[in-house]
């Protein structure tokens, strides 16, 4: 049986493990322009995408355009119609590869996108409970009340998958709906709800750290391996992470063993030209030391950072600069190879899928394609995930 994500983070290897070297290093060549998509102009994402655009523009004469989109479908659909070249997205890339959630539509489907790199910084992915309660892990979580943002699936997933790292589902805590993430932390100073999933540096954390509740992060043991099956059968993108930056009293001299995963993620089509793909890689790791200060999260992109096996397959273009700088192993490349395959699989069960009688209101057309990709999935030994 295929499994989907495989507990393996990039390690530091002998040259001898990895697999041939490319025999002659390609240079850089990167368009004159190009257009990402990222989110929007307050976020962190936005000011790292802006911080590379300024290396790439210095060191290249690359002028690179992002437009900011307020969700995931805005970010994405310029990438879609081919109106940019990457987008700087979340989570929610994962799930356009899938098609599931939001992508489970008539309208998208899964999308043939591929990694360029992402960034995983100092901050975790976590939820935020009042420190006011005695929550020390997510088993603790029983009987509390927690809180549900409608229209958001990326946030309402990781909140899945922590009460899952501890045991528990939807069924086991007091559900609180809220109509936006931020109103969702007031709900928890005023007294309405008692966790919430965030990262640990956002404005609404640091508000509920300085609030009469105060702030407390469980913490996840990084060596429970049942717990992170749990937690990996819900949200196969988490990994393990020890947060040194957070609200509270999170630091590197206080650190919480936790959870994360890239962001952002930047993703292109997989018919993105070998060159734009080949020469972006390259130029983020050889000038590393010319962006890494110049936003928040962008030393994210550092190689020791990079998970060459993840979630959504690599680009060739960036396989291959792995290889040339002999980092790339031969399990890293069954890895991509069972990525790849399993993308091509909903690839072609969505075409076959819409090609046929379906079902014209939406909840019920997703249903349909859900059963037809976890079946084809299943019948191909792969974990259909999100069933």
């Amino acid at each position: 049986m295929r499994q989907l994500a495989r507990r393996l983070l990039l390690v530091s290897l002998p040259i001898g493990l990895a697999l041939p070297a490319m025999t002659m290093a390609k240079e850089v060549e990167l368009p004159k322009t190009m257009a990402w998509t990222a989110y929007g102009t307050n976020s962190s994402g936005y000011a790292q995408a802006v911080a590379i655009g300024g290396m790439l523009q210095d060191q290249y004469g690359t002028a690179v355009r992002v437009l900011p989109g307020d969700n995931d479908v805005s970010r994405m659909t310029p990438l879609k119609t081919g109106r940019v070249d990457l987008c700087a997205c979340g989570i929610a890339s994962y799930y356009g590869a899938e098609g599931v959630l939001m992508f489970a539509h008539p309208d998208w489907g899964p999308q043939p996108l591929r990694v360029l790199t992402t960034s995983t910084a100092s901050f975790g992915l976590a939820l935020a409970v009042a420190g006011d309660l005695d929550v020390e892990t997510p088993a603790d979580l029983k009987g509390k009340r927690i809180a549900y943002i409608r229209g958001d699936d990326a946030l309402n997933k990781g909140t899945e998958a922590y009460l899952a790292f501890g045991g528990l589902t939807w069924d086991d805590v007091e559900r609180v709906d809220f109509p936006g993430y931020a109103r969702s932390f007031d709900g928890i100073i005023a007294g309405e709800a008692d966790a919430s999933f965030t990262t640990t540096v956002t404005p609404p954390a640091q508000q509920l750290a300085s609030s009469p509740r105060g702030i407390s992060w469980p913490t996840l043991d990084p060596n429970d391996e049942a717990a992170w099956q749990r937690m990996q059968a819900v949200a196969p993108y988490f990994r393990p992470h020890q947060v040194t930056s957070g609200a509270g009293d999170v630091s590197s001299d206080n650190p919480v063993d936790s959870a994360s995963y890239p962001y952002p993620i930047i993703v292109a089509n997989a018919d993105l030209e070998d060159n734009s793909a080949y020469g972006l890689i390259k130029a983020l790791q050889e000038n590393y030391d010319a962006y890494k200060d110049n936003a928040p999260g962008a030393a994210g992109y550092a190689l020791e950072n990079q998970d060459l096996t993840w979630v959504i397959p690599f680009h060739d273009a960036v396989v291959d600069y792995y290889k040339e700088i002999g980092v790339w192993t031969e399990e890293m490349q069954a890895h991509q190879d069972e990525l790849v395959e399993r993308q091509n699989l909903l690839l072609h069960t969505w075409d076959k899928f819409t090609a046929g009688d379906v079902p014209q209101e939406e909840d019920a057309f997703r249903e349909a394609w859900m059963k037809a990709r976890a079946t084809a999935l299943s019948d191909a030994g792969f974990a259909p995930i999100f069933e």
